[in-house]
């Protein structure tokens, strides 16, 4: 059974920075798109980045345009999101997604999440 585990959420002080990284238990070069959402309580699911198996194509959501980065290793089979400048606002759980459409809707994969918690 393919998985999808993600790491890298953690506490941290608004402005600063975290990694997450998605791991999966196969290769990801096949796998057409891979993304991050996000969920907030009480809040609607986010995509927040997502990008083609070759690069050629990356989502940003508005929100997290100029600070968020996605990037995949295709040889470590890990997928990352670099978050920069980070808002109290960009609390949620954040989870791995992989699928066909760069909207990653449906997906086909899913990770168990990773929160992330901003103080201001």
């Amino acid at each position: 059974q393919v998985q999808l585990v993600e790491s890298g959420g953690g506490l941290v002080a608004a402005g600063g920075s975290l990694q997450l990284s998605c791991e999966a238990s196969v290769r990801i070069y096949s796998i057409p798109v891979m993304g991050w959402y996000r969920q907030a309580p009480g809040q609607e699911r986010e995509l927040v980045a997502s990008r083609s198996s070759g690069g050629s194509s990356t989502y940003y959501a508005d929100s997290v345009k100029g600070r968020f980065a996605i990037s995949r290793d295709n040889a470590k089979r890990t997928l990352y999101l670099e978050m920069n400048s980070l808002k109290p606002e960009d609390t949620a759980m954040y989870y791995c997604a992989a699928g066909r459409t760069m909207n990653l809707d449906p997906y086909d994969l899913w990770g168990q999440g990773t929160q992330v918690a901003v103080f201001p």
